[in-house]
């Protein structure tokens, strides 16, 4: 199959400094799968179309050839996501080619290889699930708990988008493994890859009329994006589908071609034989309620209700994304910006025409720039709207009001509003194993629960019966699950990739270090004098592609060298600011040099509940930069009594800069004035 790119242009982003280069789509010169490809938009530097109304776009006339990256021709090669894999699962090697090992991607597979061995290397395959909202039915988590002991490394990770990893699994157990998940109702089609990743939404169980339409639009929305032309299942269970009636309104918007979205001949009507530029992320949340980092997606739904909580549409955002590369200013984290409203018969048409923009906008050329954040970036939010605007068939609406955001984390016990009760679990880091495993298992299997994967790496049990309480209870905690009261603050918020040792991608730790980075937090914590119960959102990864969103922490750890780490400042407690880098290059044995001038100012200088995140935006790099640089540690009373000799802030650095003078500290000056007086004071009544 012969396909011609549409031709790139340089487009200049909104930092003058940012030049990016624009790619402009696909565009077929003889293939009968892609002859009816749409519009071409030209770059912002040409002169725009004059849009009279909302309507088809219409085809640009040019067979001009432009560069593609390597997976675009492994794609485009592939007779849809088939080969050179179904020839490369067949040999007696460990390991898989290089076009093979990009396909699998879109089965939901990663190949790794340990690398904490030494000599040659040890090939595996992680697998990841697809799990929309979170939800796993009891029978799909003992299969899973079952698969990590017979194939992989015996143990199971919970996700960041709600999902399961499984490492450790042998090439030659990988058609067992994923045919046994099918089996079970469950998928890994399209975890991975440049396509629809899984669709997140809140995992409490609650009953709300909200919480329910959130979570069935999430589902409706992971169907209408799922792969069509049947490849998955050609791999894995020789061609038998397995799978559920999808609900008729995704059918009629997956094969609605009233705005020139679908390839008309083609066995992936939305997608075509070369998918997205790169991976696309959604999440769908309700008002408040921001359990799913929502700004970090490529496309964020809002349901908005009327006064009596009836869904009545959605809010939409669109362009944030994490990933980015270390000494690269071009790429970066970006949160998304709204869009507009749509009512709620349209959401689906809406997010395919998104999906449309940007698999014909994208950029194909380096995949560095392929997300959809950076076209967004580079056209800015009108022009965009503009365009999906022509796939959607109409305008949005006005961004309706929303409320403040709030992080939820659902952990501990509550009700579901149906009789029922759920509990939310901590998981360090999402890492269940041992006797925490043993346990879950147990419980799980004992009760039939269900349960649901969190954002933040946790796992909620539900449909739990009021008599079942006080049992499960006692057993989470023989399991060491305790409830959240009983573990550090610090802990629950707190989330790190898998990083090393099978991360191809990871320069240095981020799972196995986040404990003690934990600890030695609250060290500084204790050191400073700030509280227990005080805590911040400490996120670690270890490279720059931002898997647990570190550019949404307060502090945020991003690996740039072994046993260096950025520091990132800046994000909030409810994830809707973007954290900015402080500094560069410190040591992981250096944390304390930088961390303990940080909140030792935080606890004296914050204002009224200020949260560390707005503290360091408000004061600033270049200050937060002094205090750090001028650090010589906490100041230590020179009395044994706790009194507070300055009530203001002025007094207190006046008195500061004075004790300076005299190689003193603040504290000493001010006793030895105030014991000059009483002195004084005394020897006048003597006299």
């Amino acid at each position: 199959m012969a396909t011609s790119i549409g031709p790139a242009h340089t487009g200049i982003a909104r930092d003058s400094k940012v030049q990016i280069q624009r790619f402009n789509g696909l565009r077929s010169s003889n293939s009968l799968l892609l002859n009816k490809r749409l519009h071409v938009f030209p770059s912002p530097t040409s002169n725009p179309p004059v849009i009279r109304a909302v309507s088809t776009p219409v085809k640009s006339d040019t067979t001009t050839e432009t560069k593609r990256s390597k997976v675009e021709i492994f794609k485009e090669k592939s007779n849809f996501i088939r080969y050179p894999l179904n020839e490369e699962l067949l040999t007696d090697t460990p390991n898989i080619n290089e076009a093979a090992t990009q396909l699998i991607k879109f089965h939901g597979s990663y190949q790794q290889s340990n690398r904490d061995e030494r000599g040659s290397k040890s090939y595996s395959f992680m697998l990841r699930t697809k799990n929309p909202c979170g939800k796993v039915s009891n029978k799909l988590y003992l299969v899973m708990d079952d698969l990590a002991d017979q194939f992989g490394i015996g143990t199971l990770r919970l996700t960041t988008r709600q999902t399961f990893q499984l490492h450790g699994v042998l090439k030659k157990d990988l058609k067992t493994v994923m045919s046994t998940i099918i089996g079970s109702m469950g998928s890994t089609l399209g975890a991975c890859g440049d396509l629809n990743r899984n669709v997140l939404a809140p995992a409490a169980p609650l009953t709300k009329k909200e919480y329910l339409f959130a979570q069935e639009t999430a589902e409706n929305i992971a169907a209408l994006l799922t792969p069509q032309s049947g490849f998955y299942y050609d791999m894995w269970v020789d061609g038998e589908r397995v799978m559920s009636a999808e609900p008729p309104e995704v059918v009629k918007v997956r094969n609605d071609n009233s705005h020139g979205t679908n390839f008309p001949d083609s066995p992936e009507p939305i997608y075509g034989s070369q998918f997205l530029p790169r991976k696309f992320k959604v999440a769908v949340t309700v008002p408040t309620d921001n359990s799913v980092d929502i700004l970090t997606n490529d496309v964020g739904i809002v349901v908005v209700s009327d006064d009596n909580g009836e869904p009545q549409g959605f809010n939409i955002y669109v362009g944030g994304g994490m990933g980015r590369t270390h000494r690269l200013e071009t790429t970066f984290a970006r949160i998304a910006e709204p869009l507009g409203y749509v009512p709620k018969e349209d959401i689906l048409y809406a997010v395919k025409a998104i999906v449309v923009t940007q698999r014909e906008n994208g950029r194909r050329d380096d995949r560095k720039y392929g997300r959809m954040k950076y076209l967004i970036s580079s056209w800015g939010i009108e022009k965009f709207r503009t365009v999906v605007e022509q796939y959607y068939g109409k305008k949005f609406e006005p961004f309706r009001e929303l409320p403040e955001w709030e992080f939820k984390s659902y952990l501990g016990w509550h009700e579901q509003g149906d009789g029922g009760l759920f509990c939310g679990l901590h998981v360090d880091s999402g890492r269940i194993k041992g006797i925490m495993k043993k346990t879950l298992r147990e419980i799980i299997e004992k009760y039939n629960l269900n349960v649901r994967i969190t954002p933040s790496q946790n796992i909620v049990l539900c449909d739990i019966r009021r008599a079942w309480r006080r049992p499960i209870t006692t057993a989470l905690a023989q399991g060491g699950l305790l409830h959240p009261r009983y573990v550090d603050p610090l802990n629950l918020t707190a989330m790190a990739c898998p990083a090393l040792p099978l991360c191809p991608l990871a320069i240095t730790e981020a799972e196995r270090g986040i404990p003690d980075i934990l600890k030695r937090v609250r060290a500084v914590f204790e050191k400073v004098g700030l509280k227990y119960n005080e805590s911040i959102v400490v996120r670690v990864t270890g490279c720059p592609n931002g898997c647990a969103r570190p550019y949404m922490a307060e502090l945020g750890f991003v690996g740039d060298g072994p046993n260096s780490y950025q520091i990132w400042l800046g994000g909030t407690p409810n994830q809707t600011s973007l954290a900015k880098c402080f500094m560069n290059r410190v040591k992981v044995q250096e944390l304390e040099k930088v961390l303990e001038p940080l909140f030792y100012h935080w606890k004296r200088k914050r204002q009224s509940k200020e949260s560390f995140g707005d503290f360091t935006t408000r004061l600033g790099f270049e200050k937060l930069q002094e205090l750090v640089d001028k650090w010589e540690g906490p100041v230590k009373s020179s009395s044994r009594y706790n009194l507070k000799l300055f009530t203001d802030k002025e007094t207190y650095e006046s008195m500061d800069e004075l004790a300076k003078l005299q190689n003193k500290n603040a504290h000493q000056l001010a006793m030895e004035v105030i014991r000059n007086f009483v002195t004084s004071q005394q020897n006048g009544k003597s006299e």
